[in-house]
């Protein structure tokens, strides 16, 4: 069972679905420490009160971008982390090659379309409802060191109906990505061995 390092940003709505999943046995792995990039992240004290240790790390107390990400790496590596989820981490991280192909994310659009710096939450759901778009979805894919750029391994299409707000599509993503993540994931997990 490989061991999960899961980093959030904001809510942790996708972190405590993975780790739900991982404790029913949908997806065999086991969260050992979760990164907050925010310290007012809605999502520490979730997970903590599901038991999980949540660790801290905020972009501004690092010089650059290559310091931060190292400090956040180490910190997955001496928690014993095999594999890192980011669930709504929003710092753009330098992935060192210890780590390619090992760091999965999910992001709530149907890349290529939709992807890179500026392009997270609701500002993506509302740039697919003003550019009239029949349809979006989630993606998760591997991280490499451009933003939303690494290999997809997973999407999900919904539609985007006349009418619709951004928060109606936000909604129907959310949706898709609770199954979509574990499912996934899973796939990866047991594609490693």
């Amino acid at each position: 069972m490989k061991r999960l390092a899961l980093f959030i940003s904001g809510t942790g709505g996708n972190a405590l679905n993975l780790l739900r999943a991982c404790r029913e046995g949908r997806v065999p792995g086991q969260p050992v420490l979760a990164i907050s990039s925010h310290a007012k992240a809605l999502g520490i004290e979730r997970l903590r009160a599901e038991g999980l240790p949540v660790e801290v790390l905020l972009r501004s107390t690092f010089e650059g971008d290559e310091a931060f990400s190292k400090a956040c790496f180490e910190r997955a590596e001496e928690a014993g982390a095999e594999v890192i989820c980011l669930c709504g981490w929003l710092k753009k991280l330098v992935v060192p090659p210890s780590w390619e192909g090992r760091i999965l994310n999910i992001h709530p659009a149907l890349l290529p379309k939709f992807g890179g710096p500026g392009m997270y939450g609701m500002h993506i759901h509302r740039a697919v409802v003003a550019q009239g778009e029949t349809e979006s979805g989630c993606t998760i894919h591997l991280v490499d060191n451009e933003y939303d750029h690494g290999h997809i391994l997973a999407q999900v299409r919904v539609p985007v109906r006349p009418g619709d707000t951004a928060e109606e599509v936000q909604h129907r993503v959310y949706e898709q990505e609770m199954a979509l993540y574990p499912e996934t994931l899973a796939t990866y997990l047991s594609r490693l061995g």
